[in-house]
């Protein structure tokens, strides 16, 4: 379990980029945190294996408190995929890439070499285990980074938006890893700017605006039209999924065949 009590966090230049969050995210979650940018979202993240450290407030993690922790202690718990995955890959080789992280956490062996290989496998890379990393484009470095996190094995997984620069085959990608690690019983937190991506993966879905929390629920609560002006106050569209099913009368998470049936539907009433 994940908690978040009373965070702020404030920069040597001053910016308070969090300011007040509490947060519980339970074991097993699929939580999105999305908002603008500048909202504080990846400054909260960076909390929970502690490359942060709170100003004031505290984050706990299975009940212990973060501050009482080493960064390596942290990394065994949860771990984080950056936004940019040129700051975290440095190896020559794709295997070392993501051998390296569970090799720290003290895998060896037959274990260490099925780690590696089923994080590949998982993310559609296992071709290119010996391919340099920065010979594969934005995409796959990407997957890589996605990789080396999973091959670790941790109870949390933070992915900062995971999408980017991905095409449909490889948000789909994406969603199947998500669904794979939520149905292992693994807590999967996401910050995205994809509302698609967010409505369709994750059960639950918070807005950071100003460095806190503005709305928590069920994306089926947070892009209900009741909501559209809090969210456009932190420059996030709902998903035009949503959109269109106001308008139908299908609520704010209607599936494309519920889309389909009623334009359909609609399309023949015209007709008669």
């Amino acid at each position: 379990m994940i908690e978040v009590r009373g965070l702020v966090h404030v920069y040597p230049d001053g910016t308070r980029a969090v300011d007040g969050v509490d947060l519980r995210v339970e074991d097993g979650e699929r939580l999105a945190i999305i908002g603008q940018n500048g909202s504080g979202k990846s400054t909260l993240v960076r909390h929970l294996n502690g490359l942060l450290r709170p100003s004031s407030g505290e984050v706990l993690i299975d009940g212990r408190p973060t501050a009482d922790q080493r960064v390596a202690e942290l990394a065994a718990q949860v771990g984080l995929v950056f936004q940019d995955p040129d700051r975290q890959i440095f190896a020559g080789r794709v295997r070392a890439e993501v051998a390296f992280g569970p090799r720290n956490l003290g895998v060896r062996g037959g274990a260490l070499d099925a780690a590696v290989s089923g994080a590949l496998a998982a993310v559609g890379l296992a071709e290119l285990a010996d391919r340099n990393p920065y010979d594969l484009g934005f995409s796959k470095r990407k997957l890589l980074a996605l990789a080396s996190v999973l091959a670790m094995g941790t109870p949390s997984v933070v992915l900062d938006e995971p999408t980017t620069g991905q095409d449909l085959r490889g948000v789909e990608r994406i969603q199947a890893l998500v669904a794979d690690l939520h149905a292992a019983g693994r807590t999967v937190i996401a910050i995205s700017h994809d509302m698609r991506f967010v409505a369709e993966t994750f059960a639950r879905v918070v807005v950071m605006e100003a460095g806190r929390l503005t709305l928590d629920g069920t994306p089926a609560e947070v892009f209900a039209a009741s909501n559209w002006e809090a969210l456009g106050r932190t420059y996030v569209e709902p998903p035009l999924a949503s959109r269109i099913g106001a308008k139908l009368g299908l609520g704010s998470t209607p599936t494309d065949r519920e889309l389909v049936d009623a334009i359909v539907a609609q399309r023949e009433r015209r007709l008669i």
